[in-house]
């Protein structure tokens, strides 16, 4: 399996693509286009990770979903699984990927259910802040960064752990995307951008080290 390939070679000698994940059900999975973008080419001049410059977009029933080591799912609104497409992503978590889910607020109600059925018999645990996740290149103490604020909560970052590993990791009330996105989108100071894109630099490490 290519994914197996992939996940074994150390991302500072083989140039790898990450994957923007596309669902069905109306939801925008298209939200934040030049988020991606960002945070690649942020892992690659501070932690040297030569990953392609350019992200993929990849159904989630897609075969050529195994090509990609680390997807990345966003959006506001309704997520919807096939039996098939959860069984897909079921099938690429086992065998080695990583997905980062990142709630661009109101996505939380739609895919914990549609998660449920890639995993029926597990349910996402918050991750408690001394997790490696959170201090990778850069230490987290505190956990995910408030990015943006919508509804005066704390940002909480939960996890998929099967068989001990994670992998399946949400951020939830933290807007990360956001803060990855062209600093004109937003208007995000410099500061806040810059905490959004070293935790994002955490998330990629962490999923090709673990």
């Amino acid at each position: 399996m290519l994914l197996c390939l992939l996940a074994s070679c150390s991302y500072a000698q083989n140039k790898t693509q990450i994957a923007l994940l596309k669902y069905g059900g109306g939801g925008d999975w298209y939200a934040n286009p030049t988020s991606l973008t960002n945070l690649i080419a942020f892992c690659n001049s501070d932690a040297h990770m030569n990953l392609e410059p350019t992200y993929a977009t990849v159904d989630v029933g897609s075969s050529e979903l195994f090509n990609y080591p680390f997807v990345h799912i966003t959006g506001h609104g309704n997520i919807v699984f096939s039996s098939q497409e959860a069984q897909n992503l079921r099938n690429y978590l086992i065998g080695g990927g990583f997905l980062h889910i990142d709630d661009n607020y109101g996505l939380r109600d739609f895919v914990v259910p549609q998660m449920k059925k890639v995993f029926p018999e597990l349910d996402f645990v918050e991750l408690p802040f001394n997790h490696p996740i959170y201090h990778q290149k850069y230490d987290f103490p505190n956990g995910l960064p408030k990015i943006h604020e919508h509804d005066n909560k704390p940002p909480k970052g939960f996890g998929l752990i099967w068989e001990g590993r994670l992998v399946c990791f949400f951020t939830w009330e933290c807007d990360l995307g956001d803060g990855w996105e062209d600093q004109d989108v937003h208007n995000d100071s410099q500061q806040t951008r810059l905490r959004a894109l070293k935790m994002g630099e955490n998330i990629v490490r962490y999923a090709f080290e673990n």
